[in-house]
């Protein structure tokens, strides 16, 4: 039995003095192998990421001290509990060490590709400076096998957070870790504190990879069905055409993972593409899962992350309620549930109070009819199985758009100076998912100008729900609700989120359902020069 007690402390800063990065486009690579030159140049009037603006932006966050990091994307085998799989992770665990620092430390990264193919880092959540994003062909050329890449950048605000690549599907490899970020006038009490990242798995069982599952959707649901796969690559990082005759070969010899007839009310319908052998708790299935241990008494911090390709998680505690804190790093009014639902990308922070016992942590796969387990044990007592199902998951459940942002953090009133709005289109039986009917394509930007308040109207045209994120800022939901980077979009619906373009550059936003990405669901927000 795996046991685990992350006790809240403060990390000590590793390292000081390293040169500042500069103005120029992205901080070198160590070897000159790759990731340092540009990508193709924006069409012009846009900021490029190495444009005078990201310099001038990032210069106002400020330099606090550094904090140093080396991980190394390689290849490698985990164990999640009794069954050991071959896949891609950063060093030899799963998830990858959390990197944890404070508000207004600089964090400097070095990125160590191990892997067959080019890779990237992209920093989920964090308002950054644009070259350091991790987008291959749009802020950074990808990091090339046996190469290295430096990333440094001001982290100015606290919150659970979280980094994973931009290349292909990678991401749902094991290729993922927690980025959290203390608050230093931290104003929550508590007395232990947990991360939970949920995931779920596929690589390396059967045969099966994310490549392959890539492939094998992408004929649609009638299979065979000789699709256009043009736009994929976003810039050669390890998705798209040039080894799709690859991917091609390996669906061929891997099991099917199309998942049919997967339902659920929360999600409007159809609950997701992808049937995985394994759902996670932090890289442990429930045949074996992670204990948290704890004294009755204890209040405990847990930060969820939904690191999934394609799965909704709606996560109760047995016998316990949690109060919401935090969504997508940003404080909300505090709300008592019973249950959360996340979407893939999001993230919840909630507390609880720990009962004496021996209690399940459930995240059920919504719609998929299973789940992923972690134990909290503050006693005695025998430990709920793997078909654990507290009666919390039918219970009082929240979603983002029930709670409210917190006071300091609310977007104050104004009226939008420009709305884009965005069609999602596509649907199961093509896999032909896109944004106003155009998969992506590096060449198109949508325009903002800085200063703007801007209101993106996501409406969603098809019969699936879409978690869409938007890189590099927050946005706010209607009425005072919650700031957050990715939110759900229910099937035939609209949604309206407005942001304030403060921070200059090229940005992604698309949906985090990694195979409705790659196959083109997502585009480019451009600030205007």
């Amino acid at each position: 039995m795996r046991t685990h007690n992350r006790a809240h402390t403060r990390r000590a800063v590793l390292g000081a003095g390293l040169a500042a990065a500069g103005g120029g486009l992205l901080a070198a690579c160590s070897d000159g192998a790759g990731g340092s030159s540009s990508p193709s140049a924006a069409p012009a009037g846009f900021v490029t990421p190495d444009g005078t603006e990201v310099a001038a932006a990032e210069a106002k966050r400020g330099s606090g001290p550094v904090r140093s990091v080396r991980l190394t994307a390689t290849r490698t085998q985990i164990d999640l509990g009794g069954r050991t799989v071959d896949t891609w992770a950063y060093g030899d665990r799963l998830p990858g060490k959390e990197v944890r620092v404070t508000a207004g430390d600089t964090l400097a990264l070095t990125l160590a590709n191990h892997l067959p193919e080019p890779t990237s880092m992209h920093w989920h959540g964090l308002a950054l400076r644009n070259d350091m994003d991790g987008v291959p062909g749009v802020t950074q050329r990808p990091v090339r096998a046996g190469a290295s890449f430096d990333y440094r950048f001001a982290v100015t605000h606290p919150g659970t957070y979280w980094f994973h690549p931009h290349s292909g599907v990678q991401q749902d490899r094991g290729l993922y870790a927690p980025l959290i970020v203390e608050d230093p006038k931290e104003p929550l009490q508590y007395d232990k504190e947990w991360v939970v990242v949920l995931d779920d798995w596929v690589d390396g069982v059967d045969g099966s990879t994310p490549d392959a599952v890539l492939a094998e959707l992408s004929k649609g649901m009638g299979g065979g069905m000789d699709h256009d796969m043009g736009g994929m690559d976003h810039g050669g990082g390890g998705g798209g055409m040039h080894h799709m005759s690859m991917t091609a070969a390996a669906a061929e010899k891997s099991p099917s993972r199309m998942l049919m007839g997967a339902t659920s009310p929360l999600l409007g319908g159809d609950a997701g593409d992808v049937a995985y052998p394994y759902y996670l708790v932090n890289g442990r299935a429930p045949a074996d899962p992670e204990t948290f241990a704890a004294e009755p008494g204890d209040r405990i911090r847990i930060r969820f992350i939904n690191a999934g390709g394609d799965t909704a998680f709606r996560v109760a505690l047995g016998d316990h309620k949690m109060t919401v804190t935090h969504t997508d790093g940003f404080p909300v009014e505090h709300a008592e549930t019973d249950a959360l639902l996340l979407g893939m990308g999001e993230r919840y922070d909630v507390l609880v109070e720990a009962k004496d016992g021996v209690f399940p942590l459930t995240a059920l796969a919504e719609g998929k009819k299973e789940a992923a387990l972690a134990l909290l044990r503050t006693g005695g007592g025998s430990a709920p199985g793997a078909s654990a199902r507290p009666r919390e998951l039918d219970g009082k459940l929240l979603t983002a758009d029930r709670l409210r942002a917190g006071e300091a953090v609310r977007l104050r009133d104004r009226s939008p100076d420009r709305t884009v709005t965005l069609r999602l289109t596509g649907s199961m039986a093509k896999y032909d998912w896109a944004i106003n009917g155009e998969k992506y394509a590096p060449s198109r930007r949508l325009p903002v100008a800085a200063g703007e308040r801007v209101r993106l109207s996501f409406v969603n045209a098809t019969t699936m729900w879409h978690p869409m994120h938007l890189h590099g800022h927050t946005f706010g939901l209607p009425g005072g609700g919650p700031r957050k980077d990715t939110a759900i979009v229910l099937p035939g619906k609209r949604l309206d989120v407005d942001f304030d373009a403060g921070n200059p550059g090229l940005w992604m936003l698309h949906c985090h359902n990694v195979y409705h990405s790659e196959s083109g669901m997502m585009t480019l927000l451009g600030y205007r020069k």
